[in-house]
């Protein structure tokens, strides 16, 4: 079975860095889009960056500059370095996988992990 575990969130002061890893296991780790998305209370998930298969990167505009997401194929673990952190991206983050790079890929067929909490103090 697929199967995400996310790590490396906490507690961090503005200005401070965090790096989340996602550990997977059960699938094609190189082959699918990775990517990280974000719930803050009363707010609605959105996505934070993602990976394709071959290496591509996206970022939503808000992260772009201070968030560099990666992967690992041998060790089948996607990445999230966070730095310049600010309070406004305090949520859950989780990581998920899906065959091919889109939102709706994600939603719909999508595997979800069971988020790790960044929590970010001005």
């Amino acid at each position: 079975q697929v199967q995400l575990v996310e790590s490396g969130g906490g507690s961090v002061q503005a200005g401070g860095s965090l790096r989340l890893s996602c550990a997977a296991s059960g699938y094609s780790f190189s082959t699918y889009c990775m990517a990280w998305f974000r719930q803050a209370p009363g707010k609605e998930r959105e996505g934070v960056a993602s990976i394709g298969g071959d290496g591509t990167t996206t970022y939503t505009d808000s992260v772009k500059g201070r968030c560099s997401i990666s992967k690992d194929n041998a060790k089948n673990t996607l990445y999230l370095q966070m730095n310049s952190l600010k309070p406004e991206d305090t949520a859950m983050y989780y990581c998920a996988a899906a065959t091919r790079c889109g939102l709706l890929s994600f939603l719909g067929d999508g595997y979800w992990g069971q988020g790790t909490q960044v929590t970010v103090s001005s």
